[in-house]
């Protein structure tokens, strides 16, 4: 072939092959043509499949059909998925939903123009509508519908109601903002999304949970309204709820009309379960999470909680009064008038930034299908305020001690007597007239000072006297120096402080005095939700911490951000510190002892760094007084006229203490032990 010819077919092949790359369909082309391929072939199948008599409505069907209309008491059975109706004769007919659908039980039929698939899938939903009608029986027919919700309020609180559960669905606290949301909004202590209840009736052959089913709300007054299950021949269950006015009280009550037609006799008892995902409120997360907690009361015994700080459970045994799901400021507590014959708690930590702690309850109480009020309780949604919790509890149930008020943390034993007795009762009047919470903390650490005044001026003196005799107790020291000589220093020492009428222990009196106050602020401040949201000087929430800076790193123990109020504390307590230390005698010569004296308040600095700053605010204010108190008392108590008095009660006759005269005898037997040991020291020599 000669060039031309070459030339030519191998522009012939150079466009024939462009040809066929241009119209070459591409990947996704190819996947498409095989996704239709496979879902045609999967069409087929199914239809082949579907083309069964188990996917056409049965004899057996329509029997199950009649026997649920039949359970509910009517001629008619309406759930989600059914709409069944009954006529006369027995006829059945009406509807079945599914894939969102509505189909007709005629086009359920053998020989009907329905596509395999969707007759396939309306039998199935036909069929699990029969299995829940035979489960549920009478209560079958509230299944379905709506979920509605219903409103009652008062001045205090919002509480909306649910159809489905008839139950509480969210309850908003009007006076309350949460502190973690911007714009602030109503603390909600209930959430329709997070928290919801059921109670469980449970007999030989079922277990009927009442979230399941849909409740018809009939408002009954302004304050109450009635959630019904309207059931056969004329039998209905219902819960009653009755929200007080200028109340966080929500009564609930399980009542009943002809429920012995439709429970066994035999059903004794009712199960209710409850959970509820505490979120963030607060700021300061530390003292919130700590406070989270589900608590628990015994009837006739203390209140009792579960471990805060880790995920716990507990098996209650017994009568059990009321539960509570608590934080820091906030509570819903359950009261159950009959009391719980036992419940199961369980309490999940959740490491998350706005939600705290997962909390459940199972409980169990008796139950009779006769008329009437089968069971009693009372929801308190509301505050942890211990003036008000206190003046509640009559309210409820009067006679009973239901001891709300430990749902407010104050210390144990004489701690919480303290803040009881002395520590509310003076907040309290102080708050009716006096609208800053920093200035009634100052009154209120003024007032607590003068209380201890007396005590705190004696022990002055007692330093004063000390601190005099400090040369002549050294002269003692130096008298009798050595270990085998202790017995002989102490006893002079005691018997010169026992002739100047000192007595060296008179100085920790008011410190003893002043321990039992210092640890209850401690348990008050973080748990007083009168400071929550209240500003003073540069701290926005006294009930959170005061945190000026952040730095930019992290100190092990302290963190990255810095309390105003808790630094001045600890400056206030190393200058405290260095006063104490000077005018104390023999202080110089204790460089242990001083060492671990300025290591004190380095350590508050670490520890109140996250603390609420209402309490390094008073802490500070108390070490500003006692120095201000020490340095004014220091210029009326003369070390002149000190000196006279104890030379003066040195030359009055006195008895021997008892401490004295077991000193004396100590050192007989230290002495007479000393001369034997000698002796048989010298018999060994010869």
């Amino acid at each position: 072939m000669d060039r031309n010819t070459l030339t030519g077919l191998a522009l012939m092949a150079v466009i024939l092959f462009g040809f066929m790359y241009l119209n070459k369909p591409d990947a996704e082309q190819n996947m498409q043509a095989d996704d239709a391929n496979i879902e045609q072939l999967a069409q087929e199948s199914r239809e082949q499949n579907y083309s069964t008599e188990a996917d056409t409505l049965t004899p057996a069907d329509l029997a199950g059909l009649r026997a649920a209309v039949l359970s509910t008491g009517s001629s008619a059975l309406h759930t989600s998925i059914l709409n069944i109706a009954a006529d006369s004769t027995g006829t059945i007919d009406g509807t079945v939903a599914t894939d969102g659908r509505t189909i007709a039980l005629s086009e359920l039929k053998a020989g009907s123009a329905l596509a395999p698939e969707a007759r396939h899938k309306a039998v199935a939903a036909l069929r699990k509508g029969i299995a829940d009608a035979q489960k549920y029986k009478a209560f079958a027919a509230h299944l379905g519908g709506t979920d509605t919700t219903s409103v009652i309020e008062n001045d205090l609180m919002r509480v909306t109601f649910a159809s489905r559960g008839g139950r509480v669905s969210q309850v908003e606290l009007k006076n309350y903002k949460t502190e973690v949301t911007t714009p602030e909004e109503n603390i909600r202590l209930f959430r329709n999304d997070t928290d919801g209840y059921g109670f469980i009736i449970t007999t030989a052959d079922q277990r009927l949970n009442t979230a399941e089913f849909n409740f018809t709300p009939v408002a009954e007054s302004d304050t109450s309204i009635l959630m019904r299950l309207d059931l056969a021949d004329g039998a209905w269950w219902g819960i009653r709820y009755t929200v007080a006015p200028d109340s966080y009280l929500v009564g609930m009550q399980i009542v009943q009309q002809g429920m012995a037609s439709v429970l066994p006799p035999s059903t004794a008892s009712l199960g209710f379960n409850w959970r509820q995902t505490l979120g963030r409120n607060e700021k300061g997360r530390t003292f919130e999470e700590r406070n989270s907690a589900i608590m628990y009361k015994y009837a006739g015994e203390g209140p009792d909680e579960l471990n805060s700080n880790k995920d716990d459970s507990e098996e209650l045994n017994g009568r059990v009064q009321w539960v509570a799901f608590k934080n820091q400021f906030f509570s819903s507590v359950l009261i159950a008038r009959d009391n719980f014959t036992g419940a199961n708690l369980r309490s999940t930590v959740l490491a998350t930034d706005n939600w705290l702690k997962d909390m459940n309850m199972e409980a169990q109480l008796p139950y009779t299908t006769a008329d009437g009020l089968a069971a009693d309780f009372t929801f308190y949604f509301g505050p942890n305020d211990y003036p008000l919790l206190s003046s509640i509890e009559d309210t409820i149930y009067p006679g009973e001690d239901l001891d709300l008020r430990r749902l407010v943390p104050l210390g144990w034993g004489i701690f919480r007597w303290v803040n009881q007795i002395i520590v509310i009762p003076v907040f309290d009047f102080l708050g009716r007239f006096i609208s800053s919470y920093g200035i009634i903390i100052l009154l209120l650490t003024i007032f607590i000072k003068l209380i201890l005044f007396p005590f705190t001026y004696k022990s002055f003196k007692s330093q004063a006297r000390m601190r005099v005799l400090a040369p002549e107790v050294t002269a003692i020291n130096e008298k009798y120096p050595g270990q085998e000589n202790a017995m002989k220093r102490q006893q002079e020492t005691m018997a010169l402080y026992s002739r100047a009428g000192a007595n060296p222990m008179s100085g920790c009196l008011p410190m003893l005095l002043q321990m039992p106050v210092l640890i209850a602020m401690f348990s008050f401040f973080p748990s007083a939700i009168e400071l929550r949201g209240q500003s003073f000087l540069w701290a926005h929430d006294l009930s959170a911490p005061d945190y000026i800076c952040t730095l930019p790193f992290t100190i092990p123990f302290y963190g990255n951000q810095v309390s105003l109020f808790c630094l001045l504390m600890t400056i206030a307590n190393v200058v405290y510190t260095t006063f104490t230390m000077q005018n104390q005698p023999g202080g110089q010569s204790m460089p242990g002892m001083k060492w671990m004296m300025y290591l004190m308040p380095v350590m508050f600095l670490f520890f109140f760094n996250d603390y609420a700053s209402a309490l390094s605010y008073y802490y500070l204010l108390s070490l500003l007084i006692t120095i201000i108190q020490t340095t004014i008392t220091r210029h009326f108590v003369d070390e002149k006229k000190v000196r006279a008095e104890m030379e003066a009660n040195s030359k009055k006759p006195r008895k021997k203490s008892g401490l004295m005269a077991r000193l004396e005898a100590a050192q007989k037997q230290q002495e007479a032990a000393m001369r034997a040991q000698a002796k048989a020291n010298a018999r060994r020599r010869k």
